[in-house]
């Protein structure tokens, strides 16, 4: 047995064996069986007597096979890579051979006696007997180079998906060469194909079953078909099942760019938690929004976050004349810096370290670079650290943001949009208070421009989301580093719940909602389905097979409150240009005193009088009720 895998993997290890040696093989197998069926119709020795008569005509015979190789194609592909189709080719082009040997056989009665006695059935027996052939040879070839190449290291899989998806995925699986999968059977929620058989492999149904049966038949992974992406991640009881049983998942990156009918494998990788989150797909007409920003010069704060960042790739890639990027993180700004001069050498990029809240700094560089668009990135957003600091909350998200805002409409600005978060709706904490501060600003002074008491064309326009996955500090990260550690992993609460958008997902909806927008709205962006922060942590755990880890309840945060609100009580919606984004119905607010209210404000958290800065962050929005925090005292009548 050694010596023939050997053998195989000699010959699989060799390019393709030329066309002109398939063809002589045929050939060959083409004066096989036409003799061996002359011996049985007329004998042994009649067919030495008449040999080479025989030959003679047999060789007449050939020619219109040859042409119809030719005309089907028949060696357009490896044989070691026959399908189906490239076997219907051989019985195709044998059939019409047949035929046109029928009428060729009254030819060479007259010319061969050897051949009189002839009837259809001997061209039909021979005909059949070369397709046979010609058929066993390439399926015996495909079978020792798939079986040569399928190592021990080969893993055994299932698939989810038994259509076209799934069908195209086993194909690839299976040419792959040194193969990495060898799939086992397929996974399908159709009961009526349950226990049949697919590509020679058993369909296993979506039942409490399944788990035993990826145990019994040693499956280390599943292998969703990509054209079942959607389906799969919104349905976590096939999730539970599979993580249950101890097997990872893989999933195809690119999805929607994938033929089944293309030959190739998808992108595979094996998931994160984020991949299995139910999120319905966004489609952004990127290119309109890119045909907005081609040849703009473009100014980003806070372009070293994590929102921040991905808008700098998003809105690099349509070619903007030039790019300020302000950050006054070092390190993260280097790494864009750097990341921008590899990617992007023929942008115009200039990277600036230091703080919105300098107001002659950015003064200057407004002054120089005057920008078409500016998207504000830059705020202080971890919770708890603006609840023990709310005079840099302020400082920071709120005069940071009059700051750049006024300098906007000093300087021409097009447009100004604003990145802000669902903790403003009905905010509880100092972080959230800040961001809807900020909003109130934002669109009062876009109000003002409108109504003539402030000089200026800019259009101010704000988008509101909720957590993203993968950012700095964000529970995803925290919770992969607490399992590595072997636990516990900690939860404030067993019943509160989050929603989640994917960084470039959010990003493109920012650059919509911020070149498509008018003025003055607030987008609301459709989060989708909240997640229960407790079943993310359980399932993080199960996906990574760690065991004994424990998950911990600490209690709700300074500030904290179980439900995330994207609108709040009081708000309505309106629809916009895009499904998945709405314009939220807020109160406005006289721009003379919001400028009041915020000189009030600086001036109060300059002095780093926390209480006394909370307090007036609670007269200007009067919704603010403290959660959980030291402040609460303020809301006591």
């Amino acid at each position: 047995m050694s010596r023939l895998r050997k053998l195989t993997e000699w010959y699989f290890s060799k390019r393709t064996a030329p066309y002109l040696l398939i063809v002589l093989m045929d050939c060959f197998f083409f004066y096989l069986v036409w003799i061996t069926t002359y011996v049985i119709f007329v004998g042994g020795h009649d067919t030495l007597a008449s040999f080479w008569p025989l030959m003679g005509t047999l060789t007449i015979f050939l020619i219109p096979l040859l042409i119809f190789f030719k005309v089907f194609h028949t060696y357009s592909v490896v044989v070691r890579y026959s399908s189906f189709v490239d076997l219907l080719r051989i019985i195709y082009a044998v059939a019409c051979a047949g035929v046109v040997q029928f009428g060729l056989h009254f030819l060479t009665n007259a010319l061969d006696p050897a051949l009189a006695d002839t009837r259809t059935v001997q061209i039909v027996v021979a005909s059949g007997g070369l397709m046979v052939l010609m058929i066993f040879v390439r399926l015996v070839v495909k079978f020792l180079y798939d079986n040569t190449y399928l190592t021990d290291k080969a893993v055994p899989v299932f698939i989810y998906g038994i259509k076209a998806g799934g069908v195209g995925l086993a194909k690839n699986l299976r040419n792959e060469k040194p193969s990495r999968f060898v799939v086992k059977g397929f996974i399908s929620h159709d009961s009526s194909l349950t226990y049949t058989s697919l590509m020679g492999e058993k369909i296993y149904p979506v039942d409490e079953n399944l788990s035993a049966v990826l145990m019994k038949n040693k499956i280390k992974a599943v292998m969703v078909s990509p054209l079942r992406n959607e389906k799969f991640r919104h349905d976590q009881k096939l999730q539970d099942y599979i993580i249950g049983a101890g097997v990872k998942i893989y999933m195809a990156s690119q999805a929607s760019e994938w033929d089944p009918q293309s030959g190739s494998t998808p992108n595979l990788k094996e998931v994160k938690i984020e991949d299995l989150l139910p999120r319905e797909q966004i489609e952004v007409d990127m290119d309109s929004v890119g045909a907005l920003l081609k040849g703009k010069k473009i100014l980003i704060t806070g372009s070293a976050g994590s929102i921040g960042s991905e808008l700098v790739r998003q809105i690099a890639h349509y070619g903007p004349r030039a790019m300020m990027l302000i950050d006054q993180a070092e390190s993260p700004q280097h790494d864009v810096r750097l990341e921008m001069a590899r990617n992007y050498p023929d942008i115009e990029v200039e990277t600036m370290v230091t703080s919105i809240c300098h107001g002659t700094r950015m003064e200057k560089t407004f002054a120089a670079f005057r920008p078409d668009y500016v998207f504000h990135a830059a705020a202080y957003k971890h919770v708890p650290m603006m609840e023990y600091n709310p005079t840099e909350a302020v400082l920071n998200n709120v005069h940071g943001t009059q700051v750049i805002a006024d300098l906007s409409v000093k300087y021409g600005v097009k447009k100004f949009v604003m990145i802000s978060t669902d903790k403003a709706v009905n905010p509880t904490n100092v972080m959230g208070c800040s961001k809807r501060i900020c909003e109130i600003y934002c669109q009062s002074l876009n109000k003002a421009e409108q109504d003539g008491k402030v000089k200026g064309e800019t259009q101010f326009i704000t988008t509101r989301f909720g957590n993203v996955l993968g950012s700095n500090g964000s529970v995803i990260p925290l919770f992969e580093r607490q399992i590595r550690n072997g636990g516990p992993v900690t939860v404030t609460d067993p019943n509160i719940v989050r929603y989640f958008m994917l960084i470039p997902e959010a990003c493109k909806l920012v650059l919509e909602a911020g070149t498509k927008g008018h003025g003055g709205e607030i987008f609301v962006f459709d989060m989708g389905e909240p997640v229960k922060i407790a079943d993310l942590a359980k399932r993080m755990i199960m996906l990574s097979g760690a065991e004994g880890v424990e998950i911990k309840f600490t209690g709700l945060r300074e500030g904290e409150k179980l439900y995330e609100e994207v609108l709040s009580t009081y708000e309505g919606t309106l629809p916009s240009f895009h499904e998945k984004i709405r314009i939220a119905k807020v109160r406005e607010y006289d721009y003379d005193t919001c400028c009041q209210q915020l000189e009030k404000l600086t001036a109060t958290a300059k002095t780093y009088d926390s209480m006394a800065t909370v307090k007036v962050m609670k007269e200007i929005v009067p919704e603010y009720i403290s959660n959980n925090s030291a402040y609460t005292v303020l809301d006591k009548k």
